[in-house]
């Protein structure tokens, strides 16, 4: 077992990106639509959260946030949306809320089985049961950006395991994340270094590479979301503020 971490080819740089191919795209094309399935499947939970605070039960705000993707997708909005508008955690938000206030639920809820499901429903439901989060005091806008920023923060981790897991490393990979909680009985780099064979020194440096490389697909996923460079920082600063609140 070494310290080795996989090599960085992909420089975390602003290019072409899942939000800005969907805002360029002209009618319908394999990169707009893998854009839009990501942006689907990366968005759900959060929506749906702020549809369940709106006081849906589960079945209802499952049917809505199904409508609100279908309409989005059906009408190509994203299409027209204007550069200057772009950051895509609240473009979407807005677009939810004015689609909650507008819409007459029994026209617009899709029923069960019909259509194309964007995300598997027992996904969604596994992923509720599973949720533990106290909600009772937050905002359903509160409970939007809570999501979002852990889905983000999912996103990264998945990233960096297929990452170590690439090259043979994913033992290392879930020692350090561990040192990553705040769990009082996470083990000292001490203990793993004598568990992995390693000196100390080596999973200290080890571990500031995966922060490092952390930090780095964090900024990269924002990137995603956003339409031009200059709003990178500040939705890095917004998502920390999100996690730290």
């Amino acid at each position: 077992m070494n310290g080795n971490v996989p090599a960085q080819s992909d420089a975390i740089a602003f290019a072409t990106t899942h939000w800005s191919v969907v805002l360029t795209a002209q009618g319908r094309s394999p990169a707009a639509d893998a854009a839009l399935e990501k942006l689907c499947r990366t968005y759900w939970w959060p929506l749906y959260g702020f549809v369940r605070r709106n006081g849906y039960a589960p079945e209802e705000a499952q049917d809505l946030t199904q409508a609100f993707f279908a309409l989005l997708l059906e009408r190509r909005d994203l299409d027209v949306v204007r550069r200057e508008k772009g950051r895509l955690r609240s473009y979407l938000l807005v677009s939810l809320k004015n689609f909650l206030a507008k819409a007459r639920r029994r026209e617009l809820t899709v029923k069960r089985g019909e259509g194309k499901v964007l995300v598997p429903l027992g996904e969604l439901l596994a992923r509720e049961s599973a949720d533990s989060e106290p909600t009772d005091s937050l905002t359903a806008d509160r409970i939007y950006e809570r999501c979002w920023a852990l889905m983000l923060l999912e996103q990264v981790s998945t990233r960096l395991e297929g990452e170590y897991r690439s090259v043979g490393n994913v033992k290392l990979f879930d020692c350090l994340q561990e040192l990553l909680s705040n769990d009082p009985g996470r083990r000292s780099q001490a203990v793993i270094a004598t568990e992995l064979g390693m000196t100390e020194s080596a999973v200290k440096q080890a571990f500031y590479r995966l922060r490092q490389r952390y930090r780095e697909l964090v900024r990269y996923e924002i990137a995603q979301t956003v339409a031009v460079p200059g709003d990178v920082e500040d939705e890095v600063r917004h998502f920390v503020s999100v996690l730290q609140g």
